[in-house]
């Protein structure tokens, strides 16, 4: 089935690339998204059989992330195409082409990644994500578009060339057992008969390498510019299934490591990176003045509270999933409402915008719902995931790092909350209100449904959600 998603896909892609005809252009995404559905629901389906192709597995941690990206999928083409037809009408039918194809792309790398039962596998989709993004950030063609995907692209290549060494490393700690199979089936059977030497390197390499995805320290960096220059739609993808696929490549390496005596040494590693990642976001959230970028660094808090969870143990990793769950919903809405914000004051310095509220209220109510959410002040569903965290560093007697968390968390707060308030409230200098566009309504309906979605998950969470959850849990038990 992997085998026929993919090929559809790259047809579709492809199709896109190349048409210039608006009926057919979006005849093709709509087919995308239904491919989309249908094979993430078949992959459920089979998620108890052997995988049918070798180096991909339908297990519950990809289907996971695999149907949270058939959610986002949705409103992400729909604001896409309002972005094109609506917000940027200075749209050619050749750069709509190039957009959504590197969208699709986009989307269907990160799936692959997802479902991928090999390492090697898992670096050529996490590389193939890097090349459809790139095409996403240049997509305006300005200096500020062409600076911002060159270090995108430097960053990249330099971590997936830690990752690259980081492979040959795990190759090396198993070679000495007659093991070849990198498979992460292999890898988990057969942990006991690893060089814990080259092991302890190659968990280096590997984890340094995709936190350029994750959006962690030290490798945070490619994700804030992409974020900022990239369209908003494209945006959203990156500030959440493309940084699922930076957790899942760590995640599954992680689940290695916790089978040997190397377990208590990359907790450490993980919660120093994960500690140091929501300092640099508390850091940044007190002096940022792009909107755009500020919501891209408090994907960089997130991330440091699932990374916590996942070192803490316990409850904590149940938690951690949840959270990136319940984060990939919340943060696309940021970057969707951010489209309608740009169109109002043409500008995302907080210092020209204001007063959201009188000339846009249904979209102000959204951004004040998503900074409750991005916060997880109830009742955001964050709050539920975090909470259980707070839980797992309490029982695990991290309280220095429980203590830590809570001054960085309320110094994030108090930067996010200072921005927001004055774009909803305060009254913008040297405006000309004679320009404000009409924003219907039904614009932002996409965006209190995943807010919804969010809020009906963590408090009443659905049973596929449960299952899928603590199947993930058992890679680590």
């Amino acid at each position: 089935m992997i085998s026929v998603f993919l090929i559809l896909s790259s047809l579709i892609g492809i199709g896109l690339f190349f048409n210039k005809n608006k009926s057919l252009m979006y005849s093709l995404l709509v087919l995308y998204v239904i491919q989309l559905w249908v094979f993430g629901i078949s992959q459920y389906l089979q998620i108890h059989t052997e995988a049918s192709f070798t180096y991909f597995k339908p297990d519950h941690i990809g289907i996971l992330l695999l149907l949270a990206l058939a959610i986002v999928a949705i409103p992400s083409l729909f604001h896409g195409y309002r972005y094109m037809e609506k917000h940027n009408e200075g749209e050619t039918p050749r750069t709509k082409g190039l957009f959504f194809s590197a969208l699709i792309f986009l989307m269907t790398a990160s799936a692959a990644a997802y479902l991928s039962n090999h390492l090697a596998v898992t670096w050529i989709f996490v590389e193939a994500t890097t090349l459809s993004a790139s095409m996403l950030i240049y997509h305006h063609r300005n200096i500020r578009a062409l600076e911002g995907v060159w270090k995108y692209v430097f960053i990249c290549a330099i971590s997936i060339t830690f990752v690259f060494i980081g492979i040959l490393f795990l190759s090396l700690s198993f070679k000495s057992a007659g093991i070849t199979d990198l498979t992460f089936d292999s890898l988990y059977a057969n942990y006991a008969k690893a060089d814990l030497f080259w092991l302890r390197l190659s968990f280096i390499f590997i984890f340094i390498g995709f936190t350029a995805k994750l959006g962690l320290v030290p490798m945070y960096t490619a994700g804030i510019d992409a974020k900022d220059k990239a369209p908003a739609p494209a945006g959203a993808l990156f500030a959440s299934i493309l940084m699922n696929v930076g957790f899942i490549s760590i995640y599954r390496t992680y689940a290695l490591i916790n089978k040997t005596p190397l377990q208590h040494w990359a907790k450490t590693v993980i919660l120093i990176a994960a500690v140091l990642s929501i300092f640099v976001a508390a850091v940044y959230m007190m002096r940022i003045k792009n909107i755009k970028r500020m919501f891209a660094y408090s994907g960089i808090e997130h991330m440091g509270i699932v990374m916590i969870g996942i070192a803490a143990g316990g409850i904590g990793v149940y938690a951690a999933l949840l959270h990136i769950v319940l984060h990939t919903l919340v943060k696309p809405v940021m970057f969707f409402q951010y489209n309608q914000i740009y169109w109002v004051y043409q500008s995302k310095s907080i210092y020209d915008i204001g007063n959201y509220f009188k000339y846009n209220k249904t979209g102000a109510i959204v951004v004040l719902l998503g900074f409750l959410s991005v916060t997880a002040i109830p009742p955001s569903g964050m709050f539920v995931s975090e909470f259980l965290i707070f839980q797992s560093l309490i029982a695990q007697k991290l309280y220095l790092i429980l203590i830590l968390m809570f001054i960085l968390l309320t110094i994030i707060i108090y930067g996010f909350g200072s921005n927001v308030f004055k774009l909803l409230f305060t009254p913008p200098i040297d405006f000309n209100e004679e320009r404000v566009p009409v924003i219907k309504p039904w614009e932002s309906l996409s965006q209190y449904i995943l807010l919804g979605l969010a809020i009906w998950m963590a408090y009443c969470p659905p049973s596929i959600l449960i299952e899928l959850i603590n199947g993930s849990l058992k890679l680590i038990a």
